[in-house]
């Protein structure tokens, strides 16, 4: 299950402490920020974008999932989400509540679901030809 409020966990303080000192310690696009992840690192994702969604321009989580009810905190990064159709660790429900969430708040997402790939989708997700041009490409 997917917690909607709360604080922190001592990994994600850790985190946003980390994109924090870099955007204001190295020469960052700030602009062109962007998060993505697999499985636990797909919900991370989700979670970042969560709790710092003035950073991040564009997230990719692959096989993640988070709480449909805070979409509405993340409608304004691009998102391409990415899942397994055959997933058995992380039901691909997980994904596709979150898409329909995100689009219902106005969101800018496109979801890859792999009809036949299991828990490694990322194998297809990173084999995209289109997932960096359309990563590259986003703006905050």
């Amino acid at each position: 299950y997917f917690l909607e409020d709360g604080p922190a966990n001592k990994p994600m303080q850790m985190l946003q402490e980390l994109v924090s000192f870099v955007l204001n310690e190295y020469p960052v696009k700030k602009d062109q920020v962007y998060v993505g992840g697999l499985s636990m690192g797909g919900m991370g994702a989700f979670e970042l974008v969560r709790r710092m969604p003035k950073i991040f321009a564009a997230a990719f989580p692959i096989c993640g999932g988070a709480n449909p009810a805070t979409a509405k905190t993340m409608k304004k990064v691009d998102w391409w989400v990415f899942h397994g159709g055959k997933d058995d660790v992380v039901p691909p429900i997980h994904s596709e509540k979150m898409v329909a969430a995100l689009k219902n708040a106005g969101a800018k997402v496109q979801f890859t679901l792999y009809p036949n790939a299991n828990h490694n989708s990322w194998d297809s997700a990173f084999a995209e030809p289109g997932l960096l041009p359309w990563l590259f490409s986003r703006h905050k």
